[in-house]
């Protein structure tokens, strides 16, 4: 059965192994996790699981989440996201999915909206070499040439300066550390994407 949950970015720390080395985890808080709708490819062209998460107030809700919820006999929620499956069958509308589905040792993709840098420059947003420093050059962190002479304009893509971040990052292939079902937790080794409190899409890793 594959494997997919919502949870929220909580932080960094480290945990030592057996061996008494330190490995550095990200935590993530899971919770209530709910099957509102499947999508199947008779129907709708594909096969996927729409799933709910973090309860909040009917009145925060606009009328058409609330219909979408009513006819799903569920409570509105915060978040809805829909993951593709290729097996949706063994779930049912109304289900609970547990932080237990995934056990240590398991690899996971993880998806969230990466943290917004601002305004940047194209050294720092594009990695680009600067100018040499010295000598007079008077050119020491700019776009540099534009690659256009002959049409007199700027081709389409080109790498310049401008907003960095704030767009969706998925990390492939991270490693599940520890899970604690009681306290609905996932230790991840390493870093995952986003902001504290980011909404993140944990899945079995595809490759």
């Amino acid at each position: 059965m594959e494997k997919a949950i919502l949870g929220k970015k909580v932080g960094m720390t480290q945990i030592f192994d057996e061996e008494g080395k330190a490995v550095p985890v990200t935590i993530i808080q899971s919770g209530k996790n709910v099957v509102v709708q499947k999508k199947t490819e008779a129907i709708d062209g594909y096969n996927a699981l729409q799933i709910g998460f973090e309860d909040i107030k009917e009145k925060r809700a606009n009328k058409p989440l609330k219909g979408h919820f009513k006819k799903a006999q569920l409570k509105p929620m915060r978040y809805l996201v829909e993951f593709k499956l290729e097996n949706i069958d063994k779930y049912d509308v109304g289900q609970e999915i547990n932080i237990d589905v995934f056990k240590p040792g398991d690899k996971v993709d993880i998806s969230g909206k990466s943290k917004g840098k601002g305004f940047t420059g194209p050294i720092k947003r594009w990695k680009f070499r600067r100018g040499p420093k010295s000598h007079g050059s008077k050119y020491h962190r700019g776009v540099g040439s534009l690659g256009a002479t002959d049409p007199a304009r700027v081709f389409k893509g080109r790498k310049m300066a401008g907003r960095m971040g704030g767009v969706r990052v998925t990390v492939q292939g991270l490693e599940v550390v520890k899970v604690y079902p009681e306290r609905d937790m996932l230790l991840i080794k390493g870093s995952v994407p986003g902001v504290r409190n980011g909404l993140l899409e944990i899945r079995e890793s595809k490759k």
